[in-house]
């Protein structure tokens, strides 16, 4: 990062009131981009994720960007590159974000239809509100703040599949790392640990997505005149998930690792609220809630395939698949952790059932370095912009794409915030983003990209 001196940043008060003068065009764009159906998963229609990129190709030309492009990612729907070089000893950031979003689900679940922006009580609501077009909205307006102010080299990456988990950005970026080379990275695709309390990400499991079927017949037979000795497919399969936890609800699988955790604390009323746990319900594992989300692995069936219970009939099952999605802690090799869950289900299975295994995908986690200038200038951003004191935490969700990012950029300081929280129900019906929320994270922004010339500089006064 350039030791550089540079000229006089703008205000912290004035960034403020840009910001806030700004605030109508960029709800303006979000609702633009909510009402985007832009689901990249196999069956829906790519039309929308066309308009998307389209839309956020505009957002990046209309805050002075002039060289604005589509970048072909094979197997994925195109990303948007947006990028301004940086100016003689000034260092670049890249901006990541996603324009795809999570299929709306059961739209009847939902207050209002899904992709129709709607407020209610200061909450824009519709799917990817927060996850993850508050964050291209974030970008695109610190960058409209700061305006000819914004003393450094801009790359814009807004890709369209994040979502799906095919990867294809992270292979794309292994091949050309010079797509991201910055001496920081932005991802605004994180959140706060709760509605106002400003919060820098320090780590992210990784993740992975194994399917597994189980045969055991020809095809499904009477269960009166074959049950009992004829093996049960769907039971072989439930016997065999059960295995992945102990008793007190700990992954039980030999080879997974853990890791040490230094975030904040997440307290069990806190947690148990957030996640929508029913009064009188236990919560399963045992330890410290932040350290299990954040550090050690966990196991969760996402699907199974078998007989419907509406119009099952009577019989022995010959086949039953699942989906079990696994998260792992930072650090541990994908592929090692695969080979140790593949192991304990071959293991656990009865009747020397038949198994078959996919692999759907996954990505490795990340931790990052606190202690670079670009952090510190981050932190100093946030409790501008909140007023109060920044908390780290490591989350327990996975973004493969910052593991490729680091691969590639090795020296560039990874900053993951955003304006989602967990009243923003991600992935969830009635997904939604708070509007003040959202208006602190782009002050964040703008004032973190003020002081980023000067982060290297200790003791440079700076707008945060």
């Amino acid at each position: 990062m350039s030791n550089e001196v540079h000229a006089t940043s703008p205000s912290a008060d004035e960034l403020r009131r840009r910001v806030a003068r700004g605030m109508a065009r960029a709800r303006a764009d979000l609702e633009r981009l909510v009402g985007i159906p832009s689901v990249a998963f196999a069956g829906f229609p790519i039309e929308p994720l066309e308009q998307a990129a389209a839309a956020v190709m505009d957002m990046l030309r209309a805050v002075g960007l002039d060289d604005v492009r589509l970048l072909d990612v094979p197997g994925s729907p195109p990303a948007v590159v947006g990028e301004r070089p940086a100016p003689p000893g000034a260092p670049t950031v890249l901006l990541y974000g996603h324009y795809d979003v999570q299929p709306a689900g059961v739209e009847a679940d939902w207050t209002s239809p899904p992709f129709t922006p709607v407020e209610r009580d200061g909450r824009l609501y519709g799917r990817g509100a927060a996850d993850d077009k508050s964050g291209i909205v974030m970008h695109a307006a610190a960058l409209a703040a700061l305006g000819a102010d914004a003393r450094v080299g801009v790359r814009v990456l807004i890709e369209g599949a994040e979502e799906t988990g095919l990867g294809g950005l992270e292979e794309l970026v292994g091949a050309q790392p010079e797509l991201v080379a910055a001496d920081a990275v932005v991802i605004a695709d994180a959140g706060n640990h709760a509605l106002g309390q400003p919060t820098l990400t320090t780590s992210l499991r990784g993740s992975l997505k194994i399917m597994v079927e189980v045969r055991t017949l020809a095809g499904p037979v009477h269960s009166g005149t074959y049950g009992g000795p004829a093996p049960d497919a769907l039971v072989a399969l439930i016997a065999m998930l059960a295995t992945l936890h102990d008793a007190a609800g700990n992954v039980a699988v030999a080879g997974l690792d853990a890791a040490a955790y230094e975030g904040a604390r997440y307290d069990e009323p806190a947690f148990r609220r957030d996640a929508g746990v029913l009064a009188g319900v236990a919560l399963a594992g045992s330890g410290v809630i932040a350290e299990q989300l954040a550090c050690r692995p966990a196991i969760t069936v996402i699907g199974i395939d078998a007989p419907p219970v509406d119009g099952a009939a009577n019989a022995v099952v010959a086949r039953a698949r699942a989906a079990v999605s696994v998260r792992l802690a930072p650090g541990q090799d994908p592929d090692q952790a695969r080979s140790a869950v593949v192991a304990h289900l071959q293991a656990a299975a009865p009747w020397r059932a038949v198994l078959v295994f996919g692999d759907a995908g996954g990505g490795e986690g990340f931790q990052a370095n606190t202690d670079g200038p670009a952090f510190a200038a981050a932190t100093r951003a946030l409790e501008t912009a909140y007023g109060r004191p920044v908390s780290h935490h490591g989350q327990g969700g996975s973004i493969p794409l910052v593991a490729a990012f680091h691969k590639a950029a090795p020296d560039a300081e990874m900053i993951l915030w955003g304006a989602e929280e967990p009243l923003a129900r991600i992935h969830a019906p009635d997904e939604s983003v708070d509007l003040a929320e959202l208006e602190r994270g782009i002050l964040a922004e703008a004032l973190f990209l003020a002081a980023l010339p000067a982060a290297g500089q200790a003791g440079t006064d700076s707008p945060a």
